[in-house]
């Protein structure tokens, strides 16, 4: 007789399953040497969506081999997940796919250190996350299987309201909206209105008195150029996530 493990999957992983064979108790037949990382992902879920993975109760590693007749319960990952920070860093860093463009712009919005390039590729996108230590969020399954990835994320989602929420949820990072370029990520720097007053409107200089203008690009942005749809998005990430924080307090 050919040798059999189970797969028991959370609820919130099933999304990553075969339409045709969505069920969370996946019986499959095991060759004897495979890891249970390598079985998780041939089923179709990345390893960077499942979180604890459990045998008789105990905690293993996706490096185990299973034995003939194993139970194996996998976890999805726990929400807000913790993201390996490099020394003196308090907030992760991310990296956008090509597809995520306004997601990028609502996440700097939100003072998010968020790298975004329209024309990248995968390999490329690898390699950049790993160099700046960044978090790469995708809808690429492809891509988050790749084994020289240190970390990513799926984005849940096909509107950019709905990745926002997503991404919100399952990192809960510390936000400060207002502090960074929306165009090209730079750090926003106060500054005076005559260093700035060449490239204003008449009606914006009679208006406003603070201005913030990026160090990287030179863009310039005021008070009143936030419209009130980026005010809204603001003020629901912000409550969002302080709720989010709460939760894990109270935990």
């Amino acid at each position: 007789m050919r040798a059999e493990v189970t797969i028991r999957f959370a609820d919130d992983l099933l999304m990553f399953l075969p339409a045709a064979r969505r069920e969370p108790v996946r019986r499959v037949p095991y060759d004897g040497t495979s890891s249970l990382g390598h079985i998780v992902e041939s089923l179709g879920v990345p390893l960077t969506e499942a979180g604890p993975m459990t045998l008789r109760g105990a905690r293993v590693e996706p490096s185990l081999r299973l034995s003939d007749g194993d139970e194996v319960e996998v976890a999805a990952v726990p929400r807000p997940q913790a993201v390996p920070l490099e020394p003196g860093r308090e907030v992760p860093r991310f990296l956008l796919d090509v597809h995520f463009g306004t997601l990028a712009r609502r996440m700097r919005l939100l003072g998010l250190d968020t790298a975004y390039d329209n024309d990248m590729d995968d390999p490329a996108l690898v390699v950049q996350a790993n160099a700046e230590r960044r978090v790469l969020l995708t809808q690429d399954r492809g891509l988050l299987r790749r084994r020289a990835l240190w970390c990513g994320a799926f984005v849940r989602g096909s509107l950019p309201d709905d990745q926002l929420r997503d991404m919100l949820d399952r990192f809960a990072p510390r936000l400060r909206p207002w502090t960074r370029c929306t165009a090209c990520n730079g750090v926003l720097v106060a500054t005076d209105k005559a260093s700035v007053a060449d490239v204003l409107e008449p009606g914006t200089r009679r208006g406003y008195d603070v201005y913030g203008r990026c160090a990287d690009c030179g863009r310039v942005y005021w008070p009143g150029a936030h419209s009130a749809r980026l005010e809204e998005i603001v003020r629901g990430a912000v409550r969002q996530v302080a709720a989010a924080r709460r939760g894990t307090e109270g935990d």
